[in-house]
């Protein structure tokens, strides 16, 4: 069996995550048992929601332990096979972790799907065609439930989940904004995403300075806000939203090294009778099949073409991970491991 390089997480940050929460160890991969599979990981997933497993405090999931692999997204090759359900050369996704390779207990329900690459390229299973892009469909399609003519908009636009939120809503006839970081990525989402409009947040120092452009890019008020950053960006898109809007909560980045996000309007959530609902797409594996469908065809047409930041080898994983964080990334943020 191969040695197996593996990234650990060894202390927990105190605010602002740092390199040194993490260490590269190597080990000896396990002999495989009947049942299991040996993955050798092509790329690594990196997802904001992991900055807040490294915390020990009470959220939707379990903290990360400590002195353990990294938990993460992994797509791959099965390189050795004691499942029948399972050949050697099958393209898998799965949670295999920062982590060259992976033993899985491939009877395990959900531990490891096996992907066509044929139209659809592997790296997509991590983000367009994954979790990300699942991500986007239910809080798009299950809780804004978008009408034809509507205006929808996303933060962190060019992102795993805004980019797929993109072509998943000019789909459904909607005006889609999005509010990225500067000017190549607010370029990027109009020219290639499809966006009608990308609000540089940057260009903007407070929630009002904000909130006036986004009612010049939406001149008929929002309808549906799609929510991954919080803090100065919810406040501004509050100040534009109709009646009766409904607001899907998927993230808070500005939130996560620990700093409260209080609202400054919270009674528009009242007087615009707003709905505002929060939602973890594992929660929700029904809509998979039917999401997974339609994000397949919208890239395998080229109607969805998401970027992708790819840092090179595991031993890049944290510093990647820690720029993903300041918004660093562009597109969809990868380790590619093999």
């Amino acid at each position: 069996m191969p040695t197996n390089q593996q990234i650990h997480l060894v202390s927990r940050p105190s605010g602002e995550a740092l390199a040194s929460n993490f260490k590269l160890i190597v080990s000896e991969t396990p002999a495989l048992q009947d049942g299991q599979v040996l993955v050798r990981h092509h790329f690594l997933s990196l997802d904001p929601y992991m900055r807040g497993r490294m915390n020990d405090a009470k959220s939707y999931t379990a903290p990360q332990a400590l002195n353990e692999v990294m938990g993460g997204g992994t797509v791959g090759e099965v390189v050795e096979s004691r499942n029948p359900k399972f050949a050697v050369g099958d393209k898998v996704v799965g949670m295999g972790g920062w982590q060259q390779y992976s033993v899985v207990d491939a009877n395990q329900l959900g531990a490891l799907r096996k992907v066509d690459t044929t139209l659809i390229p592997l790296s997509a299973y991590l983000g367009a065609v994954g979790m990300p892009g699942v991500t986007a469909w239910y809080g798009l399609v299950k809780i804004i439930e978008p009408k034809a003519g509507e205006t929808m908009v996303v933060s962190a636009a060019t992102g795993a989940v805004g980019s797929a939120f993109a072509a998943l809503s000019k789909a459904r006839g909607c005006r889609t904004v999005g509010i990225a970081g500067g000017p190549e990525k607010c370029r990027y989402a109009v020219d290639e995403l499809g966006f009608d409009v990308c609000i540089d947040y940057k260009l903007h120092h407070d929630a009002a300075s904000l909130s006036k452009a986004l009612k010049d890019a939406c001149p008929d008020g929002v309808d549906g806000y799609f929510e991954n950053v919080g803090g100065m960006v919810l406040d501004a898109v509050l100040l534009c939203m109709n009646a009766f809007g409904r607001i899907a909560v998927c993230g808070m980045i500005a939130g996560y090294d620990g700093a409260p996000l209080p609202l400054s309007h919270p009674a528009l959530i009242l007087t615009n009778r707003l709905k505002v609902q929060g939602f973890i797409v594992s929660e929700h594996m029904e809509v998979w099949p039917e999401a997974l469908k339609e994000l397949g065809t919208l890239v395998a047409t080229g109607k969805l073409k998401p970027r992708e930041s790819i840092a090179q080898g595991l031993e890049a994983a944290p510093e990647a991970f820690l720029g993903l964080l300041k918004g660093k990334n562009f597109g969809k943020q990868l380790v590619k491991l093999a």
